[in-house]
């Protein structure tokens, strides 16, 4: 190590970018933050920020994910822990992708039910829920506006994440409160996957699913109608069959 000159390689530098979803009137929604800083002052923006020289990957996305918006995430193995979830999601370094420096971004993916209202933080102006299909759309934002650096790229990639997993894994009981009823969950799915779901297969396929739902041993009223049973998230993570995508 004696011979080792780390001046003689390029300096860069970390940071964070969250894409942090939840489902919002029957829709899937990301968090967007509205920069208060160059570059991209004023444009929207997903969460995040610098890794501090003492901090690692982790702790770095739960704290930008404090310090921006007000929420809380912790990471778990398996599944969801303290009403959230949050796992690693992709790597971006092209050289352009930020004008300050080279900067390579180590995304995360959260999920969560019943998310609140953000508020803003650090440099972030103003914080909101934006339905991805508007952010992700050929008009960018609700003001036309692209979102800022290459936020559009992990954002698509962030949803496709979370379209896939549900497919073979219980990560939509994420989005989902402590006890929820089959038809809850469906909206999860419908809202995730953008389709409509026939509710009796649906139900069939849950429910006979080995691990995915348990009786929570009660009944809601919640949605209207008759009461209707309610489930907790199983002990499987993996599905077996797992739930196919509709084609669209």
């Amino acid at each position: 190590m004696s011979r080792y000159d780390p001046s003689a390689f390029p300096p860069f530098a970390v940071t964070v970018d969250l894409v942090v979803l939840t489902v919002r009137e029957h829709a899937l929604c990301a968090l967007v933050v509205r920069r208060g800083e160059p570059p991209f002052q004023g444009y929207w923006a997903l969460p995040g920020g610098f890794v501090r020289p003492d901090e690692g990957l982790a702790e770095a996305a739960a704290r930008e994910l404090a310090e921006e918006t007000g929420l809380r995430a912790h990471a778990a193995q398996g599944q969801a822990a303290a009403g959230a979830h949050l796992e690693q999601l992709a790597t971006y370094g092209h050289p352009q992708r930020d004008p300050r420096m080279r900067v390579v971004s180590v995304a995360h993916l959260a999920l969560a039910p019943d998310l609140p209202t953000p508020r803003p933080g650090g440099d972030a102006r103003s914080a909101r829920w934006a339905p991805v299909g508007e952010l992700l759309g050929c008009r960018g934002g609700e003001d036309g506006v692209p979102l800022a650096f290459d936020h559009a790229e992990i954002l698509a990639d962030g949803v496709e994440r979370a379209r896939s997993k549900i497919e073979y894994s219980s990560l939509a009981t994420a989005f989902c409160p402590a006890e929820f009823t089959v038809g809850e969950l469906r909206r999860v799915y419908e809202s995730v996957w953008g389709v409509v779901l026939d509710p009796r297969n649906f139900h069939r396929k849950v429910t006979g699913t080995p691990g995915f739902l348990v009786p929570a041993g009660g009944t809601t009223t919640r949605q209207g109608g008759r009461p209707a049973q309610l489930f907790r998230a199983g002990g499987a993570t993996v599905l077996n069959p797992p739930m196919l995508r509709p084609e669209p």
